[in-house]
């Protein structure tokens, strides 16, 4: 998530201070992702090093400025326009999780896909409460607040994403059941290959120490 990108829309509005941009900034998303006072601080000398924003004074309470420049404008605009890169993916610590508990000793990878899919369920149910609260507030008061309306956007890409991770662990669990069921015939009937490219990743290496057959909490805005 670009929270430089984040704080210049934030400073297209008008000169901010820091604490003030930390506040909006958690506004607008619902405090998904919060940050501290440093953070941001350490943010603006970079965007001010990079000639995105300048300082500009200070406010009634002596609070120091900063504003975006044209320059700064112009790389809002690119971010707004440009597609969020997928073909470099951040790192998933589940994803990673997962991949490191097949035939880790001792492991039950089942156990570790049980407790997610748990876990994720959770999450789901708390964000989709969240969604009915944040509609409620919408439609029964005919507020069209801008950070009311980007927190429902929010809710509901969590929501989807929470989605898409129950159906994973899913199907995870569904392969490796069928990749352990086939893997005695596969080693009986087939001699070792030689090492080689993907090696240790064919059904032979699925199960390998696992032990068995392989099987939250709110982000907020509730205030």
């Amino acid at each position: 998530m670009s929270i430089r990108h984040g704080l210049l829309a934030l400073l297209e509005h008008g000169p901010r201070y820091g604490s003030q941009l930390r506040t909006e900034f958690e506004s607008r998303t619902g405090s998904t992702w919060p940050l501290n006072v440093g953070q941001v601080y350490t943010t603006l000398g970079r965007l001010e090093r990079d000639g995105l924003v300048a300082q500009s004074g200070e406010d009634g309470a002596g609070h120091a400025l900063y504003a975006i420049t044209d320059a700064g404008r112009t790389e809002l605009r690119t971010w707004f326009e440009r597609p969020v890169d997928r073909t470099s993916p951040a790192r998933d610590e589940l994803a990673i999780k997962l991949a490191m508990a097949v035939g880790a000793p001792g492991v039950d990878i089942r156990e570790v896909i049980q407790s997610q899919r748990r876990h994720t369920v959770k999450a789901m149910q708390d964000y989709t409460r969240l969604k009915a609260q944040a509609l409620t507030a919408l439609e029964g008061t005919g507020s069209r607040e801008r950070d009311d309306i980007a927190w429902l956007l929010v809710l509901e890409q969590l929501i989807f994403q929470t989605e898409a991770e129950a159906r994973w662990l899913d199907h995870c669990e569904s392969r490796l059941i069928r990749l352990a069921a086939t893997a005695p015939a596969t080693t009986t009937a087939t001699p070792p290959a030689p090492p080689g490219p993907g090696a240790g990743t064919g059904p032979g290496g699925v199960g390998a120490g696992s032990g068995a057959a392989p099987g939250g909490g709110a982000v907020g805005r509730a205030r």
